[in-house]
Order: C-alpha cells, then sequence, then structure tokens
C-alpha cells in the first residue's frame, strides 16, 4: 500500500494532484508550520495572459501549524478571487462547468485555513476522477517531530508498506530511517504536460506550473488519468 502525505494546498498544480493518484492513501499534513510566501495560501494562475499569484490574506502569529492559520476576516478577498477567476478564464471552454463549484467553494463558511485548501485540493481530486483514500494528520494521533519519522510513523499507523516522496525528498529526507522502519521510499517523477490554454501572452508559448485550475478550465479532464499525463502533449 502507497502512501503519500502533503501540507495542504491552495488550488495546487496537476504534480500535487498526481501525487494523491499515484498513492492508495494520502494524508494532509495539516498539523506542521504555516510557512509565508510558499503555496500554503496561494497558487499562480494566468492573470493577463502571465502567470501571476492568486493569495488568500491570513492570520498568523509565528509557529502556528497550518491547521490553526485563520483566513483573513477582510469581508472582500473571496469577491476579489472570484472576479479574477472569472475576468481571466470566462471565456475558457470549461469554465460555466466547473467556476460556479469552486466559487461555491470559496464562497463557504469557513475561517481556518487548512480546512480551507482541503476543500480545493478535494474539489479538484473528483474533477479529475481521482479515488484515493485521503486523511487528516491532526485528525490522527500525535506523531514524532522530526520530519523523517513522523511520515514513518503515519505510514505504519496506516499500515503502508511504501512512501512516495516528492522528487525534492532526495534533499531531506533520512533514507536510512525508512529502510529500518522496512518501508519502501519512492520518489514522484512528474513531467509537466503542455495542453491548449487560453489566454497566454504568447500564444504559442505554453505557461506550466500554474493551478490545476488552469488545465481544469481549458481541457475535458473527465476520461484523463493524471497518472499518464506525464510529459504529455494533450
Amino acid at each position: 500500500m502507497i502512501c503519500a502525505i502533503h501540507q495542504p494546498q491552495f488550488l495546487p498544480w496537476l504534480g500535487y494532484l498526481h501525487k494523491i493518484a499515484c498513492a492508495d492513501i494520502f494524508v494532509f499534513l495539516d498539523n506542521v508550520q504555516f510557512k509565508k510566501n510558499e503555496f500554503q495560501n496561494r497558487n499562480k494562475i494566468l492573470i493577463n495572459g502571465e502567470a501571476k499569484w492568486l493569495t488568500v490574506p491570513v492570520s498568523f502569529n509565528f509557529g502556528d501549524t497550518i491547521c490553526r492559520t485563520k483566513l483573513a476576516e477582510k469581508s472582500n478577498w473571496r469577491s476579489k478571487i472570484i472576479r479574477t477567476l472569472e475576468q481571466n478564464y470566462a471565456k475558457a471552454p470549461l469554465f460555466q462547468k466547473y467556476g460556479p463549484e469552486i466559487i461555491n467553494i470559496i464562497n463557504q463558511e469557513c475561517d481556518n485555513l487548512a480546512e480551507f485548501n482541503q476543500a480545493t485540493v478535494v474539489w479538484l481530486a473528483k474533477c479529475f476522477n481521482i479515488h484515493s483514500k485521503i486523511l487528516v494528520a491532526s485528525a490522527l494521533p500525535e506523531f514524532s517531530h522530526d520530519p523523517t519519522q513522523r511520515l514513518i510513523d503515519i505510514c505504519l499507523h496506516v499500515k503502508a508498506d511504501t512512501y512516495l516522496s516528492g522528487a525534492g525528498g532526495h534533499d531531506y529526507l533520512d533514507t536510512a530511517k525508512f529502510q529500518d522502519a522496512h518501508i519502501s521510499l519512492e520518489f514522484q517523477n512528474f513531467l509537466h504536460p503542455e495542453y491548449p490554454q487560453c489566454y497566454s501572452k504568447h500564444q504559442n508559448e505554453f505557461v506550466s506550473h500554474l493551478s490545476a485550475v488552469d488545465m481544469l478550465f481549458n481541457c475535458d479532464v473527465s476520461s484523463i488519468d493524471i497518472r499518464k499525463l506525464n510529459g504529455a502533449t494533450l
């Protein structure tokens, strides 16, 4: 059984969904420290034809975990995000199908960043026909605070015999600990696909590593197996 673990992100990119799809069990690691200026409360979409940040404002104290990070109380940030999506994707082929759904999620009554992000990820997983089991770390028993041992503890708890790491795991994981725990360690190898894309500033230049909503609004993903998208051109 393969387990993958990752912090909950806001409208994540295709590689994040690929990681979920390649695992039997995916765990939102929501009880680790919130990091400003990463992907936990923002992601990129095409804005005026260029890759730019779409950001969810938050309220937090240094050291707060993601699950204790609050959404900002400003009353208009939700409407700004919705307006930005509408202005930049209204004419995309599938926006009329999927736009109302993400708008409903953005407007939901929620003041917690982790829960908000998890809702966007679960929705994207559904849209991309991903059926992996999804758990939340803060709802599990408390495990080691050592970064590698925490991942091992979660794998053991869910009875996984394989841990699927992102490609960057080569740089920080203590691989020997996985061997000692008799857990196989695999590293994700995801090559970003290319697909028809509305509104890119240079029509012949594909813009990659955007939020997965860019592909969702531009392509019919209902019959696509995201695990087979590696390096594909649609």
